[in-house]
């Protein structure tokens, strides 16, 4: 589907000078034609390709962007489910840097950012199906104090004792040591890592905790760890200070960001196409082609071509931003390196089961926000109770009536709902939330809804920074090419759109002013 969209000269374009004011204007003028003139193409529609779009878009540059699937906005989604329109995807963003707040700032001006009103986190799948409320002084699940009752819960009182010879241990730095699941076991014993640390990393992440970067994950921790000598000390002393509020949403849910999006690149004259997959990327001269798949359409099953769609695009500019695979796939074929396509994608495949219950046991909120299970085989990662981490849902979904999400899919092994038809996934998905809160749920469901997706690896990845490197330079010493998405940046929102803005506005200079804007 194309959107039709005003000319890159209307509405929202810088705005020509007035008139001659003196020969500083005409540099002005000069790159403000140069930019209405340079042709940017945007190869997907996710949030990391529609900041990219957005940030050259608002300097007037001529955007055209293609999306694969029929709708805008990759893992941030809307359902219709048991009566009500609920988020899909990422529903929250991480405060951290800031870069998130600031879009919503820009393109949603006085936009209703929500905080949770709950966020109490909970590990579940313990002996005798017993559960515990983490501590709340922990980083990453390890605890600051040992001692304290909610820790004794979980690891028992072996464990704590474990944990607590920490403190008769030599000093260690935590740059000799970066696996964050390593690290905790020899420090605070297998129960810390196995009870308090893996569930988090699995079910936040999808990754063992022995394959977490800990100096990405907990910034601070290893010269904390050097000042007080025990990591217990470390995590209390970091603590000191952190800001409360970790994550921030929007009242109403995240598809509102997407929708400004969208509408404010109308504003500025992109054109957007939807069912428009991206086959391939060639370099001739100074231009880049886009080349698109062929698709059916009622034009074409006559043998026709569809006339609403180029079968390419000649652009001086292009951003990447699709998933991993098809990334690597169209690099491979604009820069001549087969060695990209041959990389296959990390990340882990992962599926989320929305659930509507009915349910008025669950308005006390028994396990927090967030219950995130021990890791078995095959089983759910953890659950999110939506109703009460915001409460604008809350209202809109009534007393007795709550919104849950159980995530399927860990490390090395395929989501036990993958081989079911979406009536057995809600099944197991309801099976999998009694579990976790605790309260029998069958029988009691208004709607399910299922998404599968690919999570990418955080930043805090072992290896992530080594695995990515190569393919950065590469785009990075092609005139006119970025690449951005969370497989690049690490997963979660905050990273996506600041990488994002930070590619995007490198490769803008680069193209507006020269390679030298770039040193």
């Amino acid at each position: 589907m194309t959107v039709p969209t005003p000319s890159p000269d209307a509405a929202g374009a810088p705005p020509r000078a007035s008139g001659r004011a003196g020969a500083a204007a005409e540099p002005l003028q000069d790159l403000v034609d140069h930019a209405r003139h340079t042709r940017v193409v945007v190869i997907g529609g996710g949030i990391a390709g529609l900041v990219a779009a957005w940030e050259c878009a608002k300097v007037g540059m001529a955007v055209t962007l293609v999306e694969a699937s029929d709708r805008l906005g990759g893992t941030i989604g809307s359902a219709r489910i048991g009566g009500h329109d609920l988020e899909t995807g990422v529903t929250c963003w991480s405060t951290r840097g800031g870069a998130v707040r600031r879009l919503v700032d820009e393109v949603l001006p006085n936009a209703p950012i929500v905080t949770p009103r709950d966020d109490r986190e909970w590990v579940a799948g313990l002996a005798k199906g017993g559960a515990a409320p983490l501590p709340t002084e922990q980083v990453l699940g390890i605890p600051a104090n040992p001692w304290d009752e909610d820790v004794r819960r979980l690891i028992g009182w072996d464990g704590t004792w474990r944990a607590y010879l920490d403190r008769l241990r030599p000093p260690l730095t935590i740059g000799a040591q970066r696996s964050l699941g390593r690290l905790v076991q020899s420090r605070m014993g297998a129960k810390v890592r196995d009870r308090l640390v893996a569930p988090l990393t699995v079910d936040r992440f999808g990754l063992d905790p022995d394959d977490v970067d800990v100096e990405i994950a907990a910034p601070g921790l290893s010269n904390a760890l050097t000042r007080t000598g025990w990591l217990g000390g470390a995590v209390a002393d970091v603590r000191v200070g952190a800001p409360g509020a970790a994550i921030e949403g929007l009242d109403g849910g995240m598809p509102q960001l997407v929708a400004a999006l969208a509408e404010r690149l109308a504003e500025r004259g992109v054109v957007v196409h939807t069912d428009a997959r991206a086959a391939g990327l060639v370099r001739t001269g100074e231009t880049w082609t886009v080349a698109l798949e062929a698709r059916a359409s009622s034009a074409a099953t006559s043998g026709e071509a569809d006339a609403g769609l180029p079968a390419d695009f000649p652009a001086d500019a292009v951003v990447i931003a699709t998933d991993e695979a098809a990334a690597r796939a169209l690099l491979a074929h604009a820069l001549g390196a087969a060695e990209f396509a041959d990389e296959p994608p990390a990340g882990i495949p992962r599926e989320v089961v929305t659930l509507v219950v009915d349910a008025p046991e669950l308005d006390a909120a028994p396990r927090g926000a967030h219950v995130h299970a021990v890791p078995v085989a095959r089983g759910a990662t953890g659950l999110v109770h939506e109703t009460v981490r915001w409460e604008w849902l809350a209202r809109e979904t009534g007393p007795g009536r709550h919104v849950l999400r159980v995530a399927f899919g860990a490390p090395g092994v395929v989501p036990a709902t993958a081989a079911l038809a979406d009536a057995d996934a809600a099944a197991l998905a309801v099976a999998e939330a009694s579990v976790l809160l605790g309260v029998a749920l069958a029988g009691r469901i208004v709607g399910a809804h299922r998404d599968a997706f690919t999570l990418a690896p955080p930043a805090s990845a072992l290896g992530h920074r080594d695995r990515t490197a190569g393919v950065r330079a590469a785009v990075e010493r092609a005139h006119g090419l970025a690449a951005v998405g969370g497989w690049l940046s690490g997963s979660g929102l905050a990273q996506v759109v600041a990488d994002a803005r930070e590619e995007t506005d490198r490769m803008r200079r680069q193209v507006l002013w020269g390679a030298a804007a770039t040193e």
